[in-house]
């Protein structure tokens, strides 16, 4: 059995979404608690729609409280926690069930997220770190990664054994409780997008000085007792990682209210002072320089130097100060590798077109995850006659391999640049495609090559120029939508092996077309009808 608590505490607004998300899950719940901690704005007025949804009246005792009131009416076998002004994404019970029935040792499953805003409104791409170490550790390092409670799914005896949520803890109560599963039992994860986290005025984590006493206290509770030096040494950045954190988000909460609300800028800025001067003076240091430099930089023109550059000589390169990188396999030692990231980016804003006859080459990953129920047919394209997932065998490059008019999408990720003869491997795929079918193909730019099997036949890396006249042999320029993804930042990173979870979204959607890591092309193949557009760009701000 399945349940899912929703806590709520003066969000009725928002309680008729969470609970729908309950509603409409690919696996039904077959408990939905709803615990009111207290409200003041009637709750009861929505939960007594939905005849099956249980209500829970209590005095405001705070979130955790509210919890372990929802922890102890459930009687199923797993559980999920959603605040009232969350929601949860089709999928969520399924996939965190199922990945909790892979590795019976768990305590818990977390997924990803993303953010939408007070109406809705999807506000950002999946938010995922990945466990790249032991987890009780780095969440000490890196805070609380997992980030959202509602991705999170327990096995519910397992979590009532070890007490629940602590009602101590008024905030950070979560993160607290990771830590404590993390040091005693097993955390394993996916990273399919399973919750969305509203962002309005009124969430907790707004309140800057509280969230941070929360959790430099839920850190100072690890040293309690006997501990070893790595435990001391986490829970050292795990302190710091906190206090740069919020004390940076204050501070860039008063810069940007300075003007419209200078009283309550200078309040903030006292209190972020109160957490860390340090910090505070550094981070309005590099904000304040930053939106000067903006202002020069339009003055100097596109052509104008960049001020903000290091001068001669004083460039600090840190880690990145070594002639061997940091990964010798793109990164996926370390966790996802970074041009995986456009790639699957790229897939997922085109998912519509993988319908009916696929075809994938090496395997059919990309083709069930991104089409799923939506293909009729998987083929697979290798070039090793052993390989047990094929059903085509042969070189791309080669006459007569793929059939003709055949298939109503080819995934082609990263495998081109291994076919000497291109001309030819895109010639095939546009005769293989049917009338109308689309090609969704990426190509590498700035990139290490491979040491392994592939390397002796890693012969092209390509320009969107390049990519550009080389389709256009095959298909028509009319039906072709081809972008570049990165920038110098995200090359150097991909460059060294650092993976995903190592660097932020936010760095790596930045486009300059002058440093290339993925070329995307979505290609159409002629005799497309009305209804199939030619072409797709994603909205990015670089």
């Amino acid at each position: 059995m399945i349940a899912v608590v929703i806590t709520t505490y003066n969000h009725t607004r928002f309680l008729e979404e969470a609970i729908q998300s309950c509603l409409h899950q690919s696996r039904p719940i077959d408990e939905i608690i709803v615990v009111d901690d207290g409200s003041t704005d009637n709750p009861a007025s929505v939960v007594e729609r939905h005849p099956g949804v249980r209500l829970i009246r209590q005095d405001n005792c705070g979130l955790a409280a509210a919890r372990n009131t929802g922890l102890a009416a459930s009687r199923s076998d797993y559980i999920t926690f959603l605040d009232a002004d969350d929601r949860l994404l089709p999928n969520a019970m399924e996939t965190g069930v199922r990945v909790l029935v892979a590795h019976p040792d768990a305590v818990l499953a977390y997924g990803a997220h993303r953010f939408i805003n007070g109406s809705g409104a999807i506000e950002s791409d999946k938010h995922h770190v990945a466990l790249v170490e032991d987890p009780y550790l780095q969440l000490l390092r890196t805070g609380n990664f997992i980030a959202m409670h509602a991705t999170v799914v327990y096995r519910r005896e397992r979590l009532a054994a070890i007490g629940g949520f602590d009602v101590s803890m008024r905030s950070c109560e979560d993160y607290e409780l990771f830590l404590r599963i993390a040091r005693r039992g097993s955390i394993v994860t996916h990273d399919d997008v399973v919750a969305e986290y509203r962002m309005h005025g009124d969430n907790m984590s707004n309140n800057r000085s509280m969230m941070l006493a929360a959790a430099l206290s839920v850190l100072d509770k690890q040293l309690a007792g006997p501990v070893d030096d790595d435990v001391r040494l986490a829970v050292r950045d795990g302190r710091r990682f906190w206090k740069t954190y919020y004390t940076g988000e204050m501070t860039t909460d008063a810069l940007r209210a300075i003007r419209a609300e200078p009283a309550k800028a200078i309040r903030m800025l006292r209190q972020a002072l109160q957490m860390s001067p340090p910090i505070t003076l550094q981070t309005a240091a590099f904000k304040i320089t930053r939106k000067v430099g903006r202002h020069v930089q339009r003055l100097l023109g596109a052509s104008g130097a960049d001020w903000r550059a290091p001068r001669v000589g004083s460039v600090r390169f840190g880690d990145f100060a070594r002639t061997m990188p940091m990964s010798h396999s793109f990164g996926y030692d370390r966790g996802k590798p970074i041009d995986r990231y456009y790639i699957e980016n790229f897939l997922q804003l085109n998912a519509a077109d993988i319908h009916g006859r696929v075809l994938e080459i090496g395997d059919n990953s990309y083709t069930m995850h991104f089409g799923g129920a939506h293909v009729v047919k998987s083929d697979v394209l290798h070039v090793d006659p052993d390989d047990p997932n094929a059903t085509i065998i042969g070189d791309l490059s080669q006459p007569g391999v793929l059939p003709s008019n055949a298939f109503d999408c080819i995934i082609l990720t990263q495998t081109l640049h291994l076919i000497f003869d291109m001309s030819a491997a895109v010639a095939a795929l546009a005769e293989a495609l049917k009338p109308g079918g689309v090609l969704l193909l990426t190509v590498p730019g700035i990139t290490a090559v491979d040491r392994g099997e592939w390397g002796s036949t890693w012969f092209w890396s390509l320009t969107q120029a390049a990519l550009a006249k080389l389709l256009a042999k095959s298909f028509s320029p009319a039906n072709m939508a081809l972008e570049t993804h990165g920038n110098v930042f995200a090359a150097v990173c991909f460059l060294q092996g650092l993976a995903k979870e190592e660097v932020s979204d936010q760095k790596l959607d930045v486009r300059d077309t002058a440093y290339p890591i993925v070329v995307t092309a979505r290609v159409v193949k002629d005799g497309l009808t009305a209804d199939q557009p030619a072409s797709r760009t994603a909205n990015v701000t670089a």
